[in-house]
């Protein structure tokens, strides 16, 4: 499918280069994601005060963070239609006005009832915001400048999970958790305006019918494989419910891919997969982002329940994965350009297991410096195969499809960044589990140790894959620009 853009925004990519106005662009998009992805993990630590000022207990408020979660999953599989029909810069502004209003009234109510509609409309609001920008800066982006784009792109989602329940808890402690919401106000307002100036209005020359059975088929799926695997994260949830909400995703996810195989029009196309290294991305991509997804959920809790440490000591050492991730940014390019993207994925890749693995080696009696250059270490590792995976997934595509693949790929971020705290947690349950039976529960946190043990092993399975990475795959990005 082409692209086309109105007159006034119709920019060649060499010519948006120059004017160095991509690199503004991805800056943009990436602030917005932050927000986004920011207001997904920051209410965990107000949710106790939340829960005083709304009369109810803090378990019952959880529903405040799935909402919001689901109705991204749910919306996500559409955004792509929306921003053909409509025009980036209209879907992407709008999406802006309506988070940043939603996150005002999310502040500014008082029962549970308000706060879970404004949540709601804060998620439609982030399901257009992801997967619309990303889509505009890939069809931008020359593709020698993709991985510094990407790099920018990701890092909202490493960073917000790791400083969003610390920042949340500071904001709670000195000012209130209405702040939480109130600051995405002005840091939205002026989004807008950006937006309004920056963003091309990318839209499709042929407006194509909106697929009312593929929306339907693909928000099942979605709703009810994030919201198991959610169910299957929390410790008081009914199993038999987690897995036959599980059941009817899967089965929803068969109806799914057979609607869109045959669709005329389809929400999503499917012709994407065809490009090897797109599938490889969706496919041991997909493992590797979800056991990444789930160390900023075990760190913390192991450092707390596990080693008994205080909310402040974990939080001060889990920071060590957040400067790994920062620090690694500026090496990224030149790194995948020196060694293409096969070898770099797999090395790096290494590292990332191992990481992940010698967690099961730390004790509350490690050297502070050693836990700190482990978990550096991991979150350069880290970083670098999430940008890695992220760059080579779109460096092949072909632009006819970049809206389809930027879907695919945007869905299936979701849904592992929820299978990822998953992992997470079925993992400390089996680590406890076989720690009790063996008899190994005078050991401070042996139940945490050996979950990360599982989940390296996971992480090692999604390795693998890159192994079947074509030598040359992502040439074209990997290049060096000719001068």
């Amino acid at each position: 499918m082409a692209s086309s853009e109105t007159t006034q925004t119709q920019t060649p990519r060499e010519k948006v280069t120059r004017s160095g106005r991509i690199s503004g662009l991805a800056l943009l998009v990436a602030s917005a994601f932050f927000m986004e992805f920011l207001d997904g993990t920051v209410i965990a630590t107000a949710l106790p005060d939340m829960a005083k000022a709304f009369g109810v207990s803090a378990i019952d408020l959880n529903i405040g963070i799935s909402a919001y979660l689901l109705t991204l999953a749910m919306l996500i599989p559409a955004s792509g239609w929306v921003a053909e029909r409509f025009g980036a810069r209209t879907v992407f502004s709008l999406a802006l006005l309506i988070f940043t209003v939603a996150s005002l009234l999310c502040g500014l109510t008082n029962n549970v009832t308000g706060f879970v509609l404004m949540r709601v409309l804060q998620g439609v609001g982030g399901a257009m915001m992801v997967p619309v920008g990303r889509l505009v800066v890939l069809r931008t982006t020359p593709k020698e400048q993709l991985i510094k784009a990407i790099a920018t792109l990701t890092w909202p989602a490493l960073v917000a999970p790791i400083i969003g329940p610390p920042l949340g808890g500071f904001i709670t402690t000195y000012a209130s958790w209405h702040w939480i919401f109130f600051l995405n106000v002005p840091l939205g307002l002026v989004a807008i305006v950006l937006a309004l100036k920056m963003m091309p209005g990318l839209s499709a020359d042929e407006k194509r019918p909106f697929d009312v059975v593929g929306f339907i088929a693909t928000g099942l799926t979605m709703l009810c494989l994030v919201a198991g695997l959610e169910m299957l994260s929390q410790q008081h949830v009914s199993m038999v419910s987690a897995g036959a909400t599980l059941a009817v995703g899967l089965l929803a996810l068969v109806w799914s891919i057979h609607h869109l195989r045959r669709a005329p029009a389809p929400l999503i196309g499917l012709s994407s997969l065809s490009v090897h290294s797109f599938r490889v991305t969706m496919r041991g991509g997909f493992i590797l982002r979800a056991t990444i997804s789930s160390a900023p959920f075990m760190l913390p809790l192991m450092f707390q329940v596990g080693f008994g440490m205080s909310a402040f000591e974990a939080g001060s050492l889990v920071l060590a994965v957040f400067a790994g991730n920062l620090a690694m940014k500026p090496a990224t390019t030149p790194l995948i350009r020196r060694f293409g993207f096969k070898k770099l994925l797999i090395g790096n890749g290494v590292v990332c297991v191992l990481s992940l693995f010698f967690c099961a080696f730390l004790a509350p009696n490690s050297p502070q410096m050693l836990t700190l250059a482990l978990l550096f270490i991991g979150g350069l590792s880290r970083s670098m195969q999430f940008t890695g995976i992220s760059s080579l997934a779109f460096a092949e595509v072909p632009a006819a499809e970049m809206s389809s693949a930027n879907t695919l790929f945007s869905t299936s971020l979701q849904l592992a960044n929820g299978l990822g705290v998953t992992l997470g947690a079925l993992s400390i349950r089996a680590g406890a589990l076989i720690t009790d039976n063996l008899g190994y529960t005078d050991i401070q946190g042996m139940a945490f140790k050996l979950g990360f043990v599982m989940i390296a092993l996971i992480t090692a399975v999604g390795l693998y894959d890159m192994t079947r990475l074509e030598a040359g795959a992502g040439r074209s990005v990997s290049q060096k620009p000719k001068k």
